[in-house]
């Protein structure tokens, strides 16, 4: 089936709320991280929040890094 739309996958498929209440906005070094709790108690990196160009250069703040909780 295809199904011709405007809106994003997410919004005619959501996903559960549960997915996003791992979720949070935390400070490290600094710098204002939005980050998801894994299973094993750290925390991975989905997005760096800034507003200086050079933040995104530095490798330590690359999607996907882990951070002790």
């Amino acid at each position: 089936m295809i199904l011709y739309t405007p809106l994003s996958e997410t919004d005619i498929f959501p996903t559960s709320e549960d997915t996003y209440n791992k979720r949070c906005c935390v400070t490290h070094n600094g710098k204002m991280l939005y980050v998801e709790e894994t299973s094993s108690g750290s925390y991975e990196l989905l997005q760096l929040l800034s507003t200086d160009p050079h933040d995104f250069m530095d490798a330590t703040f690359n999607p996907g890094t882990t951070f002790k909780g």
